[in-house]
């Protein structure tokens, strides 16, 4: 990080990425090290049971589906769905994949039907691997799948043709010799979440995930033999490189929010596991559950949580349960750059505090290693080139931006995405416009104030959520608040929609007024939230399918705006 600049950001050094690389070597280096150390670990049939693959299982596991693959003519740029629930199975075909340098497609089923089908169909991949589920669908909704000639069923194959996933690797080697990449070469297309619009491919090279992998080991010291349970699978993925043991627990992946805590908290101690990443939705749950059964996690030295802004409160539960020398860390980025920044809990809190529940918003930390942040005036049009004028100084609010070799270039089949997300630099590097509005403070640090598309436009000026949200987000009977804005852009008037904590939701007008008269008293108290004078009560935010933490606000807004006008 430099602070001559204060309106840029600049985190450590990281090696450079080699000319040619391809990122499944890690897979085969790991099986060369660490042969019969557990790479992926699932549950097994009975309870406390689990079933382990070792690294040179997974690395034949891997090999030959590569070459069952190349048999039946995958090869270098092809495009394939994989459609698998979280395991072996899911790691050793996208790492067969790599090896092909072909090219997965990995969206997200939570994102929803409709949602889910455009988004494979204009991706136009030629191979869809599944489970027999996701290709029962896929021969229901066919024309969103008229590109795909290769179709490999990962289980009992029914009546839609191709091959098993069982007869694709019978009789082949467990060798395999991967295909030559460079750092530009495609390597996978990864789905945001659409929790602010479609959801978008984001076109991943080998040399990006290098660079992930390079700058997250630097972050957060990850080291071989460690274990992680992997409540977000594709994170999973990273373990291989980092030479550590995924643990796939019992849960839907699709649904974080809905997780059994129970689960989650054995499968930590029976394990073993020491990092774990997630979204907030997931620990919302399993850290209540730890206290209220005095349980700790005493092995657990490292939890992650992404997705959306980590409450203050939730730092605290975890801390409570957590090994002295233990710590949460709140990566921010996007599926477009991560990571982009970070911070230790034992930072946010108590350290930050004051600053927060005062309208500050929410701090996301320092640049991570190899990445640089630059605040940028706000602005809805594209903006084609960079030039310095762009650029905000210390205090004042801005877009953030970033570039680095973590970095991705373009969205796939997105040109007019890519057009309004993307900066060309001075010296032929990219920009990624993050869509968030941010500050830095006189430390360097970086501040989230909330998403650039939920700003409010007010007579008095531009307002932001976060920092207002904060605020209230202090009252015991508050689960979470969303500001929006209701009335014509320009002169919205403020609006605090309340999700009550389970249980509190307020019955009737005498209770209604009463909750919202210690809301006001709240907000009175500092100048950023003294006007609020409106309120909602909504009895359960609309929430994004991946993470289920970020709160559809356009959805809010549109429901706020028939309440009351």
């Amino acid at each position: 990080m430099t602070l001559e600049d204060p309106s840029v950001q600049v985190g450590p050094k990281v090696p450079t990425v080699p000319a040619m690389a391809n990122i499944a070597g890690y897979l085969p280096r790991g099986a060369q090290l660490r042969p019969n150390a557990p790479a992926v670990v699932v549950p097994g049939r009975g309870k406390g049971e689990w079933k382990s693959t070792t690294y040179a299982q997974l690395e034949a596991l891997s090999n030959r589906i590569a070459g069952g693959l190349r048999a039946q003519g995958i090869h270098k740029g092809m495009r394939a769905c994989v459609f698998v629930k979280p395991g072996p199975e899911l790691i050793a075909i996208t790492y067969a994949l790599f090896k092909l340098g072909a090219v997965p497609v990995l969206a997200d089923p939570g994102m929803g039907r409709e949602r889910l089908l455009s988004a494979v169909e204009r991706t136009a991949p030629e191979v869809f691997i599944g489970v027999p589920l996701a290709q029962a669908v896929r021969s229901v909704f066919s024309s969103a799948f008229k590109s795909v000639k290769v179709f490999v069923t990962v289980g009992m194959k029914l009546g839609w043709g191709g091959t098993t996933l069982k007869k694709l690797t019978a009789g082949q080697p467990d060798t395999f010799d991967p295909e030559a990449t460079s750092k530009d070469d495609p390597a996978a297309i990864l789905f945001t979440s659409g929790s602010t619009g479609p959801p978008k491919g984001v076109l991943y090279t080998h040399g990006m995930f290098h660079a992930q992998v390079l700058s997250l080991k630097a972050l957060y010291k990850f080291q071989e033999g460690e274990i992680d349970l992997a409540c977000f699978p594709l994170f999973a993925l990273f373990d291989i490189a980092f030479g550590m043991t995924s643990v796939f627990p019992d849960m839907d992946a699709t649904k974080p929010a809905q997780c059994d805590p129970a689960k989650i908290s054995r499968a930590i101690e029976e394990t073993g596991a020491t990092t774990s990443f997630g979204s907030p939705a997931i620990w919302r749950r399993v850290l209540p559950h730890c206290h209220d059964q005095g349980f700790k996690l005493p092995g657990l030295k490292r939890l992650l949580m992404a997705g959306a802004p980590v409450p203050p409160d939730l730092i605290q539960k975890a801390h409570a349960v957590l090994p002295i020398d233990g710590d949460v860390f709140t990566p921010y980025g996007a599926t477009e750059a991560l990571p982009v920044a970070s911070i230790a809990g034992r930072e946010v809190a108590p350290g930050l505090l004051g600053a927060m529940h005062n309208g500050a918003g929410t701090c996301v930390g320092e640049a991570a290693p190899g990445i640089e942040i630059r605040l940028i005036r706000i602005t809805d049009d594209p903006i084609p080139e960079w030039t310095d004028d762009l650029r905000q100084g210390l205090g004042e609010m801005g877009e953030v931006c970033v570039r680095g070799a973590v970095t991705t270039e373009v969205y796939a089949e997105e040109e007019e995405h890519t057009r309004c997300a993307k900066i060309r630099g001075e010296d032929g590097s990219v920009w990624h416009r993050m869509g968030d509005i941010g500050r830095f403070d006189s430390e360097g640090r970086l501040w989230f104030l909330g998403r650039k598309s939920h700003r409010l436009q007010t007579e008095s000026g531009l307002r932001m959520p976060v920092p207002v949200e904060n605020i209230f987000n202090q009252h015991p009977r508050v689960f979470r608040t969303a500001l929006v804005g209701i009335g014509p852009q320009g002169s919205e008037t403020p609006l605090l929609v309340v999700e009550a904590t389970p249980g509190e939701y307020p019955k009737g007008e005498t209770m209604t007024q009463g909750f919202i008269m210690q809301l006001r008293d709240i907000g009175r108290r500092v100048a950023r939230s003294a006007d609020i004078e409106h309120f909602l009560f909504h009895p359960a935010f609309p929430v994004d399918p991946r993470h289920n933490a970020k709160i559809h606000r356009e959805e809010l807004k549109a429901w706020a705006e028939r309440q009351v006008l």
